[in-house]
């Protein structure tokens, strides 16, 4: 038997053959060519078939995964359309007298090298996208194809990494885990894996070694373990803590419908976070009370121009009447930092996520601003719906929003458009600016969201984003811990409701700990409210309200 472990980014156990994954290899051959304009040519036709490739790709990956994982394959198409990268390829052939397929291999070379030396782990990331794209176009000009699928029962995909367009190509009816060396709880593979829900494993180093067949295999997901070849005790071991899952897994469905009350009678409302409209039947698949965390900048993200009120308030319209009366709260635009919108045509900041995004977009373009509370206020008259600000740091700033808010709903009035006059404002609690002067900021709102990936990397000088980092980044530090109790503390000392939409709202060991200093609403990914369900419903508040300080380091 071997075992080999990784990081586990998707929990679950799996059993079955373990298949190698392996690219078929294209081998470029460097020729001279006379006619050069010809040769463009014939790159230009297969860069169109690329594009219509992507095309399908995306249209597949809707259908089975959703919008969200769907979206990486338009970034491709805009950046095979990229004039910089078309432009490289241009020249190369024209000056150097050489063939389509060398062009493109030394292009994406190029530009994979410049985004990998970038300082922004976003941008790092583009480096294999590129080289994805490259790979594309060189399989149509080459005639070779992309993906060698021969397996015909269900099988534990096992690969160095997996590109996005190599994922979605593979028949999901067949993947019973997915497991590869390379990879991060961030990529593709691993967000794939959690939609479909089934074991994944990242970071498995030396998994490719003396692999040379479909070996038996069992994945945990849970623990980021491998056992290739199993022996017997091993495998008796692992079918009982599958049957374990199972069962809980039962357990946690049964309590779809149990309305999330502590043991000593205290009530927490459960919400989800979502990306689209299409993520709505997942938050009443596991049972959760309304939606804390629409993020409404996906909407920016998947259009290759400004959204128009009406296009905007068609989606918030459709959310709302499919979550039938329940609170729906939409984050206004938070753009800047990791996710960039090209049509904004954003100045290159030397530090993004200290610089101009969110709000500060807002406030500096009111126009944009203005189109979206107008659509978003409209909306309100079809359902609950609450609208949530994000990186606010001042009072100041909150009564620039007000203001513009009413300016906007006087203008609704006079156009005798309806929506809800009592429609509730909040602000996000993820600056330690915040934090600090959340007894002014309560004052002014209806209600705090405490979004704790943001107020963990403000608050110990860590960049999210960077790996390197990560090794530094204690999520339970108690300063974050202390943040959210003034947070809490001045929110209901002004009579309005707090909650948290940040990852630290699904961490299970922390869930005492915000009953005890009472939050009344912690928003999550759909998938985790069952099991953050289960937690509440065990504990007693009472019982654990005097260990508080030992959060907080008192």
């Amino acid at each position: 038997m071997r075992i080999l472990k990784g990081t586990g980014v998707c929990g679950g156990i799996a059993f079955g053959k373990l298949y190698l994954f392996s690219k078929t290899e294209k081998t470029v051959k460097r020729t001279h060519v006379e006619d050069t304009e010809s040769e463009i040519s014939r790159f230009e036709k297969a860069q169109q078939e690329a594009l219509e490739q992507l095309e399908a790709l995306h249209d597949k990956a809707l259908a089975e995964v959703g919008e969200a994982n769907a979206m990486i394959f338009e970034i491709h198409q805009m950046m095979l359309c990229d004039e910089d990268y078309l432009n490289s390829i241009r020249s190369i052939i024209s000056d150097q007298g050489i063939n389509a397929e060398t062009a493109v291999a030394v292009t994406a070379d190029n530009f994979a090298e410049m985004f990998s030396s970038m300082d922004d782990e976003y941008m790092k990331e583009r480096a294999a996208d590129v080289k994805d794209i490259s790979e594309r176009v060189i399989g149509i000009l080459s005639g070779t194809g992309n993906v060698g699928t021969d397996y015909s029962e269900p099988v534990i995909i096992a690969a160095e990494d997996l590109a996005p367009s190599e994922t979605v190509q593979l028949d999901k009816s067949k993947i019973l885990a997915f497991v590869t060396e390379k990879g991060s709880s961030n990529s593709h593979t691993s967000i794939l894996a959690r939609t479909m829900n089934i074991p994944a494993v990242v970071g498995v180093e030396g998994l490719m070694e003396g692999n040379d067949g479909m070996k038996d295999a069992i994945v945990d997901g849970g623990t980021g373990t491998i056992y290739i070849e199993p022996d017997e005790t091993t495998v008796s071991q692992m079918r009982e803590k599958r049957e374990d899952d199972i069962r809980r897994r039962e357990m946690l469905d049964r309590l779809k419908n149990v309305n999330p009350v502590t043991k000593d009678g205290q009530e927490i409302l459960l919400y989800a976070n979502i990306g689209t409209p299409d993520d709505l039947p997942l938050v009443y698949a596991n049972g959760g009370q309304g939606v804390g965390l629409f993020r409404s900048e996906f909407i920016y993200l998947e259009s290759d121009h400004y959204p128009t009120e009406d296009e905007q308030f068609a989606v918030y319209k459709k959310s709302l009447e499919k979550m039938a009366g329940k609170r729906v709260v939409i984050r206004t635009l938070d753009i800047g930092a990791d996710k960039q919108v090209d049509y904004f045509d954003m100045p290159k900041e030397e530090n993004p996520a200290m610089g101009v995004r969110a709000i500060r977009i807002c406030l500096n373009r009111p126009e944009i601003f203005r189109t979206q509370l107008r659509a978003l206020l409209r909306a309100s008259a079809y359902g609950k719906l609450a609208i949530m600000f994000p990186m606010i740091t001042s009072v100041d700033e909150v009564k620039r929003i007000k203001a513009i808010v009413e300016d906007v709903k006087s203008e609704l009035r006079s156009e005798e458009i309806k929506f809800d006059e009592n429609i509730e404002l909040g602000i996000m609690i993820e600056t330690p600016a915040a934090a600090i002067v959340s007894d002014r900021l309560a004052k002014e709102v209806d209600f705090f969201s405490v979004g704790t990936n943001d107020l963990t990397q403000y608050t110990l000088a860590i960049d999210r984003q960077n790996s390197e980092a990560e090794k530094f980044c204690d999520t339970h530090h108690e300063s974050i811990l202390r943040f959210i109790k003034i947070a809490a503390d001045n929110a209901h000392a002004n009579g309005i409701w707090i909650g948290i939409c940040g990852e630290l709202g699904a961490d299970i060991s922390l869930t005492e700990f915000f009953l005890s200093i009472g939050i009344d609403e912690l928003s999550v990914s759909p998938g985790k409210i069952p099991e953050l369900k289960n937690k509440v419903i065990e504990t007693d508040v009472t019982a654990v309200k005097g260990r508080v300080g030992e959060y907080l380091k008192y």
